[in-house]
């Protein structure tokens, strides 16, 4: 009975905009909701927002993406930054370029911190590099156990688009269901990014 009323409760509470975090008992079950200022919280399970940006416009992307969906928010760091030297696609010999060429390279990260245990859905942005992921989304993917979970890809890019991203990423991490994903580029409205998040979280 109890948990027929919770699943009731957290129905109800879906698309509820509330103004401050509360927390809510019901029998001996405490509560603790994220609610976010000026938010509507579209999905209750366990979300996470985790993103690669090298120049900041990935993260732009991605903190639009949080605030509409009411995520939790985790940025994937390398453990030397990249710089705009390293970013200089048209040298071959750049650090970017050699990375995208090399399928064995796998670059740290600067932490590894991201409690992916936690969430039942992983939104996983990156800019696209020479038509694919950077090879550091691999990092964080093969870092981790994702069986069980979603993962939904979205990107930025200056031209190319997602291509193959999502099947060449699957060898990285078994056991979990990656979705097709959504570029963003430019200035997408709140809510063609609401519809998105709707359409493949719901």
């Amino acid at each position: 009975l109890m948990q027929s009323f919770l699943t009731i409760f957290l129905t109800a509470m879906r698309r509820k905009r509330l103004p401050h975090r509360k927390r809510f008992k019901i029998g001996s079950m405490d509560l603790d909701t994220d609610i976010y200022d000026d938010r509507e919280v579209i999905f209750m399970s366990k979300t996470l927002v985790a993103f690669f940006s090298a120049t900041g416009t990935t993260k732009q992307a991605a903190k639009k993406l949080f605030a509409v969906i009411g995520a939790d928010l985790y940025e994937i760091k390398p453990e030397v930054p990249y710089s705009a030297k390293d970013l200089n696609w048209m040298d071959k010999k750049s650090r970017s370029s050699m990375e995208c060429n090399d399928d064995t390279c796998r670059p740290k990260l600067a932490d590894q911190s991201a409690s992916i245990e936690e969430y039942d859905c992983i939104f996983v942005g990156f800019p696209i590099w020479w038509y694919t992921a950077p090879k550091i989304i691999r990092t964080f993917l093969e870092s981790y156990d994702f069986s069980g979970k979603s993962i939904i890809l979205f990107a930025t890019s200056g031209g190319s688009g997602l291509g193959n991203t999502a099947k060449e990423l699957s060898s990285s991490c078994h056991g979990a269901v990656i979705k097709e994903g959504k570029l963003f580029n430019g200035d997408v409205s709140d809510e063609k990014v609401k519809q998105w998040a709707e359409s493949v979280l719901l």
